[in-house]
């Protein structure tokens, strides 16, 4: 997958996150801050992110530790094989 797609998969991820929650679709792009910014998102929903990001693209980024990233953009980079 391209990092685009990857983005758009994690766009697709938050937006059922957010409709899991009751809360409107957010728009997503690579600048979009996932924690502290304007997503209503907590770390038990980057978590879950994070899950749901590893079964979509096939591989866990994460598995020898955590890699800090702050953005959309920044996690897409992550599953960029």
């Amino acid at each position: 997958m391209t990092e685009d797609q990857i983005l758009a998969e994690i766009s697709k991820a938050i937006t059922q996150i957010m409709s899991d929650k009751g809360l409107p679709a957010p728009t997503v792009t690579a600048d979009t801050e996932l924690l502290g910014g304007e997503l209503p998102i907590d770390s038990l929903d980057l978590a879950m992110l994070v899950r749901e990001m590893e079964e979509r693209v096939g591989f866990d980024p994460f598995q020898d530790g955590f890699i800090d990233f702050r953005t959309a953009g920044e996690m897409a980079k992550l599953y960029v094989k």
